[in-house]
């Protein structure tokens, strides 16, 4: 990180020593964009403090349409004073700490605002290296823009992306940015800037007011969706909680029946989870859960359905079986996720070229351990059953489900059932 800002403070010095010679309208430029910049902030900073503390992933700042218009309008020296000016006012209306203490320290903000600033000082390079040396020439041609907001989405995403594998080693940079709409999002802020730049060069200043609805209308969708996001999301997994599952479990179960294809379902359920939060701990309980929910997203594919019932049973659905035998490749699926939740993977399996994690052995210091085992000690049953062979709806599917799990823990646990089971009925006592 810190190399990262000492370059963007050198570029910003060596810019600043050789400043261009400016004329009336480009102090004119400057002017409306830090004003437009200052003033979007002014506009969204109660719904940005909610975005920003209602994310736990990357976080997309909006305020690039107005620094990519002064990579495009201004020269490299006045662009970059630009984004400073903003950054700054920025994290006094959004980011400055408060008690209790911030989860999005000052420093955070820095390093994006020197991410910014490499990309604004990236782009103004390569335009003067199209333009055959000249350092400035207004707002590029049609060849030239697509150059441009390349260049700076490259530069911005690569740094930001960079610096979250660093810290979070266990973050799926690729799922960050292909599987959400984070990318999109910073694509289509980058194209309202350069239809910014476009109408201030052509028409003045006043224009620029044009941008401000959209920007204000794209905050308070994403805020929307991202709370949206959150009530659907276990806070302890990240998982689906109950509610979202099911609903979304039905509507693929009726895309399923339309396309007349297979799925599937499987109830996972932790063997004796009381036990373990009562000798280790609630706190380590809770690190089973998260570590058994990272397992499952790991095994199973994207467009698998992964939610959390409550306590410590999981579901999933599996809409799209691949194979001729769906009972035998469920089952296989199955016995994988027991295995790997149980710790027999083998040591050397990887996730995407990353090595496989188990989950988390009790501390050693906790009651009833005797220093770190080799085995976690954790295991899962799962039950599981087929669509349609087993049943039609979601509520029927889950039914069968649980029978089968039923029939896995009175199997002694640590076991995988598919299909319906039924039991002797419970001797009646005098």
């Amino acid at each position: 990180m810190l190399v990262v800002e000492l370059l963007a403070l050198l570029l910003t010095l060596a810019a600043l020593l050789v400043p261009p010679r400016l004329d009336h309208s480009t102090w004119g430029l400057f002017a409306t964009l830090t004003v437009a910049g200052v003033l979007h902030t002014e506009l969204v900073a109660g719904v940005e403090r909610l975005r920003r503390y209602s994310a736990d992933t990357h976080h997309v700042n909006l305020t690039s349409v107005w620094t990519f218009a002064s990579a495009l309008l201004l020269p490299a020296a006045l662009g970059g004073l630009m984004v400073m000016v903003v950054y700054a006012h920025l994290y006094l209306r959004v980011q400055r700490p408060v008690p209790p203490p911030d989860r999005h320290p000052a420093y955070r903000l820095v390093y994006s605002g020197a991410t910014v600033l490499l990309a604004v000082y990236a782009t103004a390079g390569v335009l003067a290296a199209t333009r055959q040396g000249e350092v400035y020439s207004g707002l590029p041609d049609a060849l030239e823009l697509p150059l441009a907001l390349l260049t700076y989405t490259v530069v911005n995403t690569c740094l930001v992306l960079g610096v979250v594998a660093v810290a979070s080693p266990d973050t799926r940079v690729v799922r960050i940015l292909f599987g959400g709409d984070e990318l999109t999002l910073e694509l289509a802020t980058l194209c309202l800037g350069a239809l910014t730049a476009g109408a201030l060069a052509a028409s003045g200043p006043f224009v620029a007011l044009l941008a401000v609805p959209p920007i204000l209308a794209l905050h308070r969708t994403i805020l929307v969706r991202k709370l949206r996001e959150r009530a659907d999301t276990d806070s302890k997994t990240g998982l689906l909680n109950h509610a979202a599952w099911h609903l979304r479990g039905t509507h693929e179960l009726t895309i399923a029946e339309r396309e007349r294809r297979p799925a599937a379902l499987l109830i996972l359920d932790l063997d004796h989870f009381k036990e373990i939060n009562d000798t280790h701990g609630h706190l380590y309980g809770d690190q089973v859960l998260a570590a058994t929910a990272r397992v499952l997203r790991e095994e199973l594919r994207d467009h698998d359905l992964v939610g959390r019932f409550g306590g410590e049973e999981f579901v999933v659905l599996l809409p799209r079986l691949s194979g001729h035998d769906g009972r035998e490749e469920v089952r296989q699926i199955a016995e994988r996720l027991r295995r790997r939740i149980a710790g027999e993977s083998d040591p050397a399996a990887t996730v995407d070229g990353v090595p496989a994690q188990r989950l988390p052995a009790p501390p050693p210091d906790a009651p009833g351990t005797d220093g770190p085992p080799s085995r976690t000690g954790i295991t899962v049953s799962i039950g599981g059953a087929l669509f349609p062979d087993d049943g039609h709806a979601l509520t029927g599917l889950l039914e069968v489900a649980d029978s089968a799990l039923y029939a896995a823990k009175r199997a002694g646990r640590d076991a995988v059932r598919i299909g319906r089971h039924t039991f002797p009925a419970e001797p009646e006592h005098a």
